[in-house]
């Protein structure tokens, strides 16, 4: 999948979008010209090369947000068509409708076979509405638990991609059991006797993100992100005020070296400079290669050490330890002043009638 021609700079790579056009606009009067302004290119390229590392070295939660965002990032189907071979769509839950948001089939991954699973958003507004901007309903989420069903029966090995901003919140979604549906693929993805791999490629967001997102190996791109809910969200419930998502995206706690530091995620994949959008082919090859590595590692792992596993990795999420300190021999803990006793209020004299 080569990069697009003109890519949609972010707010905070408008500068840099600048430097770029003016080394352009000179190497355009050097040719036309014939000026020798080799000399300027160069510094001018120099600055370009520093100015790029600064800033995505120093790059904010909410700007990992936007980056994860990006309209021309790589989507699931992306992934299959520059990474898989024999690509094959499974469609429907058998209950109720095929879920467009929700894709999943059987593939290649070099010789091995595999079972894919992974959100869909679309390219363009035709597409984002068909695919309902990544967010699935019901009928997907069970189509999925379907798909891993059939998968540890045939002994294929299972791959979740998760990029989507949360599960569909309409009301037929609702009457049609979200909930229900996203807690019993938590119910069977931890008994699923096969080997599960997630790979969060985009966005990572609330339940839509978790009703698929339970495996033994967690891995997430570097500018993707995993929460309970996103940036907006989070700022409108606290603050009532969904402009304070900046400040929000920081508190969450959800960019990768955050979700690494705290055990949530077992590894991270790096991107492009820039993002993955800058060199889709590139972010696939460093996935495909990740990949591959924990597929033949988990190979060899009976099913039962597998599921035991798998269970003590997401039991120990949220775990808190308390520090004891202890006291030398001739220290004594500070006493806690005591609140001054109140006076009992005086009984009432005793009655002389009878």
């Amino acid at each position: 999948m080569p990069p697009p021609k003109e890519i949609t700079p972010l707010e905070f790579e408008r500068p840099l979008r600048e430097l770029e056009k003016k080394i352009q606009e000179l190497k355009t009067w050097t040719s036309e010209q014939s000026v020798d302004l080799r000399d300027q290119i160069t510094e001018l390229e120099n600055k370009l090369a520093q100015e790029k590392n600064t800033v995505y070295a120093n790059l904010s939660p909410w700007e990992r947000v936007l980056i994860a965002r990006h309209p021309q990032r790589p989507y699931f189907l992306d992934f299959v068509r520059m990474m898989m071979t024999d690509w094959l769509e499974l469609k429907g839950d058998r209950l109720f409708a095929d879920d467009h948001a929700l894709v999943g089939g059987i593939a290649r991954l070099d010789d091995r076979r595999l079972m894919l699973i992974g959100h869909q958003k679309g390219k363009d507004t035709k597409e984002r509405s068909y695919r309902n901007f990544g967010m699935p309903h019901p009928e997907g989420f069970r189509k999925a638990l379907r798909l891993m069903q059939t998968a540890e029966k045939f002994h294929l090995p299972v791959v979740c991609f998760i990029d989507t901003p949360g599960a569909y919140p309409g009301i037929g979604a609702e009457e049609r059991g979200q909930a229900q549906a996203i807690a019993l693929n938590l119910r069977e993805m931890m008994r699923l006797k096969t080997p599960i791999i997630i790979a969060i490629t985009g966005e990572g967001c609330s339940g839509g993100a978790l009703g698929v997102g339970i495996g033994d190996v967690v891995l997430i791109f570097q500018h993707a992100y995993y929460s309970v809910i996103s940036p907006e969200g989070c700022a409108a419930i606290l603050w009532r005020d969904a402009g304070q998502m900046s400040i929000a995206a920081a508190a969450l706690k959800l960019t990768s070296e955050d979700l690494q530091r705290h055990g949530i995620i077992d590894e991270i994949v790096p991107e492009p400079l820039g993002g993955g959008h800058y060199n889709p082919d590139r972010m696939a090859a460093v996935l495909k290669q990740r990949l591959l590595v924990h597929l033949d590692r988990l190979a060899v792992v009976k099913p039962d050490d597998l599921l035991e596993r798998r269970y003590q990795k997401f039991r120990q999420l949220g775990v808190v330890s308390e520090k004891v300190i202890k006291l030398k021999q001739d220290e004594k803990p500070a006493k806690q002043e005591e609140a001054p006793e109140e006076a009992e209020p005086e009984k009432p004299a005793a009655s002389s009638e009878a």
